[in-house]
């Protein structure tokens, strides 16, 4: 969904994780008995931006369906095995076009639709980086602009672009936001049962 302020922002939805702590395929678990954790993750990011591209891992069947039935472009990735920063880098090169990239986590379900719009603006109005931040704790999704897309593009194994970040502190735009409890991720089916009685 197109926004206003001009600028190409791109959602990259990371979903090509393992879940090994989950004991199944996480991002397929329900949350209301109609969408699954990736697909809310999904339909949040696309709400605040242009258009989502969601990485994930080859053959990712009934995930790469859902993903797509929620508006992304499902990129699968050959390295995913090999970490986040492979995934990453996979996902900027796939909207080489984009004005920024806001880079959201497929098991981050509760991520406030506003929150992106917010952040996406940031980028669209000369934000370097652009982070949600509450009380002084810093979550996700997190902005960059086409400016660093070199540098998104030489991550590779596990390392994320937390380097970047810190390596560009001072241009960093931190976003207030209400509800810290928007970038909780879900590892665990307890970790979702939690997160389920608190918000909703």
């Amino acid at each position: 969904m197109s926004q206003p302020g001009g600028g190409l922002i791109v959602g990259v939805l990371l979903a090509a994780g393992a879940a090994r702590r989950f004991g199944s395929d996480k991002l397929l678990a329900s949350i209301d008995g109609r969408y699954s954790i990736a697909e809310m993750a999904c339909r949040a990011l696309a709400i605040g931006v242009d258009r989502v591209v969601a990485v994930v891992p080859p053959a990712a069947g009934e995930l790469a369906v859902r993903l797509r039935a929620a508006g992304a472009t499902v990129a699968e990735c050959a390295d995913a095995h090999v970490g986040m920063g492979a995934s990453l880098a996979y996902g900027i090169r796939c909207a080489d076009d984009a004005d920024g990239w806001l880079v959201a986590l497929g098991d981050m379900p509760f991520i406030d639709p506003g929150d992106v719009r917010r952040l996406a603006e940031a980028l669209r109005t000369g934000a370097l980086i652009a982070v949600p931040e509450h009380a002084g704790q810093r979550g996700h999704p997190v902005g960059f602009a086409a400016a660093l897309g070199e540098e998104l593009r030489a991550l590779g194994g596990d390392r994320g672009a937390r380097e970047i970040v810190a390596r560009h502190r001072r241009q960093v735009v931190a976003v207030p936001v209400a509800d810290p409890l928007s970038w909780r991720d879900i590892d665990t089916p307890d970790d979702l049962s939690l997160v389920l009685q608190t918000r909703l």
